[in-house]
């Protein structure tokens, strides 16, 4: 299976046999990784995806005494997905949900392909996390900026986290933000999110442009905006998926801040303050990329800001 490099470009693989109905789970899923459904995902989800159903396909069936990837297709029950997903669980609800998600997928490709009849993760009965709600206070991004942009060392991780709070972007979209992206001249910046290809096109503030424009000086040679500071082999590159948290609560530490704030918060941050300011949910899908109305409420806080400028609305509107 070949993976996907670090610059995020989508996986290129030459078509597999198409399996039969008595051909085991683990050639659906790997019919499903070779097709066009999949290689229409964006690099994020493709990883995800293909690394959820990888572990799902090895995950073990004790009253089978085989893996839930050896099981026949047409053999496949609602009992082994149960089964599976219990196993997925000690891993944490969120984990075993991805994976449920993913394997869903890969049926419904399967169904639509005619290589079993139904999809039988349909039947799942999968467990609720509670929706995050953390956010960050003004202060709190101040506070790293202030601390990420007085070390050079730091400059990227305060771009890439000014960036996302900025335009309520993804952190891993601004890892990876390449200048060909950006108009410092123009102020603006027409970028395609990984997750679900949306394209956003958005202004630069003044203070921005000029971090940029400072930024551009330094590391313009090169393709990426916010690079490690340091080459590796001789080359400047994005910071990993799984090192870019590890940089940021570097400089949280240094800057004191609360272990509980995460890269992940500030697109919550963005979005909440944005809807506390009295922008409507189109104005809000403009800038954040969502499809609709309903994938942007689970980004929405509950704050008394919020709601007291909700109320003082309703006054107003009784007393005309």
């Amino acid at each position: 299976m070949l993976g996907i490099l670090e610059g995020e470009e989508k996986m290129v693989k030459q078509r597999v046999a198409r399996p039969k109905r008595n051909s085991p789970l683990s050639d659906l899923v790997e019919y499903y990784l070779y097709s066009d459904r999949f290689l229409s995902l964006g690099a994020k989800s493709q990883k995800a995806y293909e690394t959820h159903l990888h572990n799902a396909c090895a995950t073990r069936i004790d009253h089978l005494g085989k893996t839930l990837g050896a099981i026949q297709i047409k053999n496949l029950k609602l009992s082994h997905i149960r089964e599976a997903y219990d196993t997925w669980l000690i891993n944490g609800i969120r984990t075993a949900n991805y994976r449920a998600a993913a394997l869903s997928v890969a049926l419904s490709y399967g169904v639509e392909c005619d290589l079993i009849d139904y999809n039988p993760t349909r039947g799942l009965r999968k467990k609720t996390t509670k929706p995050r709600r953390v956010r960050w206070e003004p202060s709190q991004v101040k506070q790293f900026l202030d601390t990420a942009y007085s070390d050079f060392r730091w400059r990227s991780i305060g771009l890439i986290v000014h960036m996302s709070y900025e335009w309520a972007q993804r952190v891993g979209d601004m890892r990876l933000l390449k200048w060909s992206s950006l108009d410092l001249e123009a102020q603006r910046i027409d970028l395609t999110q990984s997750k679900r290809n949306a394209e956003v096109h958005l202004p630069i503030t003044d203070d921005l442009t000029a971090m940029l424009k400072q930024q551009q000086e330094d590391f313009g040679f090169q393709e990426y905006v916010a690079p490690k500071t340091k080459p590796v082999a001789g080359s400047y590159v994005p910071y990993a998926i799984d090192h870019i948290d590890d940089a940021i609560n570097e400089v949280k530490r240094e800057a004191g801040l609360p272990k509980n704030i995460t890269a992940m918060d500030l697109r919550r941050t963005a979005i909440t303050e944005m809807a506390e300011a009295g922008v409507d949910a189109i104005g809000i899908r403009q800038v954040s990329g969502h499809a609709s109305l309903a994938s942007v409420t689970p980004y929405l806080v509950n704050t008394f800001s919020g709601a007291s400028a909700a109320l003082a609305k309703r006054k107003a509107n009784a007393e005309d």
